[in-house]
């Protein structure tokens, strides 16, 4: 590095080489061990740690001996080899150490610690959270902000070796219908009216490709007004947004799939399951796996056996949707218990089961309900084997394929089945474009501006409910990384979609009056995704929640505990923007 006032190097770069040099470092002092005639101290900075040393007689044993931890220091000296019995092979500048010949306070920390920054220590989040700026000190939440520097860097340079410009879409925009809460910022001119804090790009990449723009990409900040997930953050997120003009549903997969496996290969060492990535259907996923988040590193799959079931005299699993998981091998007692105890815990009534014997018999609770004469014919449809035991879940169909995904995730994970060492993506295609909210109204089910398959005739002319759109997600490893879609942009098919879902041609006017306006200046087909940067480095850093891989997050309740947001404002800036509060203050 270029030497300036406070250092010549980083406390990395220190080596044998430097051994006689006169050298000085600066960073935070991480530990003090002061062993009466000298003092050691680990000096840290973001590259790593030196150790110094005072000398026997020098002034300074008694003043770096009461520096207090965490305070940042600059350290002047020479550097000398270490003895060989207390050389540190666990840091890069373990073999060497600087003998103190001048070290000065430049941050005193004067406060106590609300906890202790280098250590493992668990810390309660909120506190965490409130004391960032010492969390990040951590070298685990320091090294997961560097990788994802790294990460969105070689994600931009894949990007523009393909051909995509670079653009920045606005931040405040107007609010529209996009499946989340805006969050709404109140204009200051123009009483009474807000601008929205954008969702997503979506409106602003589809006017770009409008605009002539081949191929976008951004890494875009999305704002939403959602509840925390463990893969969700409340408030901001970012993804890396992208749209190419004159481009089908495989264009796009062409595209995404080498990013994603060479993002995960540079920054991994798991293996990275090979692409062209799996193609699965919605309805598929939904059957065999109980969820569109399909984790493919577990090898257990879901079967239907809800008409096999009407033939038998098991009354619970008659006239209803049963769905069936076999596994390897019969389990114990104990197993069974914690199984139904999982079970009621997900909301469900109990957990059925079957084991098959040697004879190809069946052991267990519901044996006597089936037949004699049947009992094969469920041995050829869940492909049983001796030893293997099956499990049934029964329930309406929602609630029933919901279980049995849950089920089949807790079975993968007791049975120690899933695949720890590899990342396996997917794509989730043909999603239905229409589903039924909460009040029985035809709403959609996925992205309002996705294509419909089939265009105008399958609007006209199908059950709404059965119209597939070119929508897709990519999931990794029971996560879904992005979700993205081959656009509609014909003002016909896009007026008829809206207006299944109730809108009139005046409110999509209103709400999506820039999009209404330019299809009708000619646009070109077009389509796009946006994998979630977030989610990709929670993966890669095998991270518990999204929160550990960004550098300020809220919690899970939407609160910024370090800089005290949500907050209240004062009455002058509230009546500047035309805002009085409904509120007991």
């Amino acid at each position: 590095m270029k030497a300036n006032i406070y250092r010549t190097h980083n406390c990395n770069e220190i080596s044998l080489n430097d051994v006689g040099k006169k050298v000085k470092i600066s960073g935070f002092v991480q530990t003090i061990r002061d062993f009466g005639g000298l003092v050691f101290l680990d000096i840290r900075d973001m590259y790593g740690i030196t150790q110094v040393v005072t000398s026997a007689d020098s002034s300074d044993v008694d003043f770096a001996s009461h520096i207090p931890v965490e305070s940042t220091v600059t350290v002047s000296g020479t550097v000398k080899k270490r003895d060989p019995e207390t050389v540190n092979k666990k840091i890069a500048t373990g073999l060497v150490e600087i003998k103190i010949e001048e070290i000065k306070i430049l941050g005193k920390r004067t406060k106590e610690l609300p906890f202790e920054v280098n250590t493992n220590q668990e810390v309660r989040e909120d506190l965490r959270l409130q004391y960032r700026y010492l969390d990040l000190r951590n070298d685990k939440n320091k090294n997961n902000l560097i990788l994802r520097s790294k990460v969105l860097q070689f994600l931009r340079t894949q990007m523009i070796n393909q051909g995509f410009l670079e653009v920045q879409t606005p931040i405040l925009t107007s609010s529209s219908p996009e499946g989340a809460r805006d969050y709404l910022v109140p204009s200051r001119l123009h009483a009474g009216k807000f601008y929205a804090l954008p969702q997503a790009p979506q409106q602003f990449k589809q006017l770009l490709m409008v605009s002539g723009i081949d191929k976008y990409f951004q890494i875009a900040p999305c704002f939403r007004d959602e509840d925390a997930r463990a893969d969700r953050a409340p408030g901001e997120f970012y993804q890396m947004d992208m749209e190419m003009a004159f481009s089908t549903q495989e264009d796009v997969f062409s595209v995404i799939e080498p990013v994603m496996y060479n993002t995960f290969k540079e920054f991994s060492n798991k293996k990275i399951a090979e692409y062209p990535f799996p193609r699965i259907t919605y309805k598929d996923a939904m059957l065999k796996y109980g969820t569109d988040k399909p984790d493919l590193r577990n090898p257990l799959f879901i079967i239907d056996l809800s008409e096999f079931f009407n033939k038998c005299t098991f009354k619970p699993f008659m006239n209803t949707t049963v769905r069936a998981i076999k596994v390897k091998g019969h389990l114990s007692k104990g197993f069974h218990e914690k199984m139904l105890q999982f079970a009621q815990s997900i909301g469900m009534g109990g957990l059925g089961y079957l084991e098959v014997l040697e004879d190809l018999s069946f052991k267990g609770p519901i044996d006597k309900f089936i037949p004699d004469e049947l009992k094969k014919e469920l041995i050829n449809l869940a492909e049983l084997e001796k030893e293997d035991t099956i499990f049934f879940i029964a329930d309406n169909e929602i609630r029933a394929t919901d279980y049995a995904g849950q089920i089949r995730d807790e079975l993968g994970k007791r049975l120690n089945l899933i695949e720890e060492d590899v990342f396996k993506f997917c794509w989730i295609i043909d999603f239905p474009m229409f589903e039924l909210d909460e009040h029985g109204n035809l709403a959609f089910s996925h992205n309002p501006f996705s294509m419909p398959q089939g265009g105008l005739d399958a609007l006209n002319n199908e059950n709404p409910l059965d119209i597939l759109a070119y929508q897709y997600d990519i999931v990794c490893n029971g996560i879904e990384l992005s979700s993205g879609a081959v656009r509609n942009h014909d003002i016909k098919i896009m007026l008829k979609a809206f207006e299944m879902a109730g809108y009139t041609e005046e409110q999509v006017k209103t709400k999506f009056g820039a999009l209404y306006t330019a299809f009708q200046f000619g646009a070109p087909p077009h389509a796009g995704i946006a994998p979630g940067v977030d989610r990709m480095i929670m993966l890669l850093t095998q991270s518990e929640t999204i929160r550990d891989v960004i550098a300020f997050p809220m919690n899970s309740k939407a609160q910024d505990l370090m800089m005290g947001a949500p907050g209240t404002v004062s009455k002058e800036q509230l009546k500047d923007v035309h805002i009085k509060l409904d509120v007991k203050e």
